[in-house]
C-alpha cells in the first residue's frame, strides 16, 4: 500500500487520500465485457452482488450480498460481520455512467456514512485495467474493511473472468482486512 504501488503490488489497494482507496486489476477483455461485469446482475453476482443497476445520473442502485455463494470456501462472516451472513443490501444512487468506460455512484445511502464508488475502464491491447476508487470513507477501520473488500471481490471478479476457480469471499477477507488495519495504523 505504499504510493507507488500498481499492478505489480500483489493486487494490493492504496490509500490515495485520507478518505479514499484505489484498486486496479488488469483483466482479460474487451472492455464491453469486463462492463457487462459490473453492470449485468447474472455476471455481477458471480464476483460481488446481485441486484440493479440503473444506467443514468439518480437513477437507483442496489446491491443484494450473498458471500456464501462466492466461491469454493467462503468460511464464516467473523463476528463483528455477523449481520452481513445470509443476505445483506446496499443501496446507492448513480452519479456518472458513461458504457464501458466509467460508473460512479454513491454507496450505503440511508446509513450514518455513505461514501462513493467508481469504476474507471481503459482497454489495454487485449486486457482491461480496471480502477476502483471509493472515497468518502468515515474511518480508518472502515478502510482496511473497503480495502479488503474490494481486494476480495476484484480478485474473485479475476478468477470468474479467466474461468478460474475462486476460493470465497470471507477467509480472504478476513486475512486481508488485518493486514491492511496494520499497514493503515503504520501510516
Amino acid at each position: 500500500m505504499t504510493p507507488q504501488a500498481g499492478m505489480d503490488d500483489g493486487g494490493y489497494a492504496r490509500i490515495v487520500a485520507p478518505d479514499a482507496a484505489r484498486i486496479e486489476r488488469l483483466l482479460p477483455g474487451p472492455i464491453e465485457r469486463i462492463w457487462a461485469y459490473l453492470t449485468e446482475e447474472d455476471k455481477r453476482r458471480q464476483w460481488m452482488a446481485s441486484g440493479t443497476i440503473g444506467a443514468i445520473a439518480e437513477s437507483t442502485v442496489e446491491h443484494i450480498f450473498r458471500h456464501e455463494d462466492l466461491g469454493t470456501d467462503c468460511g464464516e462472516p467473523p463476528t463483528k460481520y455477523a449481520a452481513l451472513a445470509g443476505e445483506s443490501r446496499i443501496h446507492g444512487r448513480i452519479i456518472a455512467c458513461k458504457p464501458p468506460y466509467l460508473l460512479a455512484y454513491t454507496w450505503g445511502e440511508g446509513t450514518p456514512t455513505p461514501s462513493q464508488v467508481r469504476f474507471d475502464l481503459e482497454a489495454k491491447g487485449s486486457e482491461v485495467l480496471l480502477v476502483v476508487t471509493h472515497s468518502r470513507i468515515a474511518t480508518q477501520e472502515m478502510m482496511a474493511s473497503v480495502a479488503a473488500g474490494w481486494h476480495t471481490h476484484l480478485d474473485i471478479l479475476a478468477d470468474v473472468v479467466s474461468g478460474r476457480t475462486s476460493h470465497g469471499f470471507w477467509n480472504k477477507h478476513t486475512r486481508l482486512e488485518q493486514e491492511y488495519a496494520r499497514q493503515i495504523a503504520a501510516r
